[in-house]
């Protein structure tokens, strides 16, 4: 188990546009870090992408993937 999938599932289940940082460390329990552009391609398995990530803003976005 990634240590992401608990923000994968969040995202799966709540469908959110976007989160900020401080809500994805709330839903994780800890502070996103590099490791996280890794670790992305896992939501794909759940019909969602990672989005834009906006180091300005401090916040990620997420699209639902369409399947063929």
């Amino acid at each position: 188990m990634s240590k992401y999938e608990p923000l994968w599932h969040h995202v799966a289940e709540q469908q959110p546009e976007s989160m900020t940082f401080d809500e994805i460390e709330t839903v994780l329990g800890f502070p996103i870090d590099h490791s996280f552009l890794s670790f992305k391609k896992e939501l794909g398995t759940l019909g969602f992408q990672v989005g834009k990530i906006s180091l300005k803003n401090k916040t990620v976005r997420f699209s639902r993937v369409d399947s063929d």
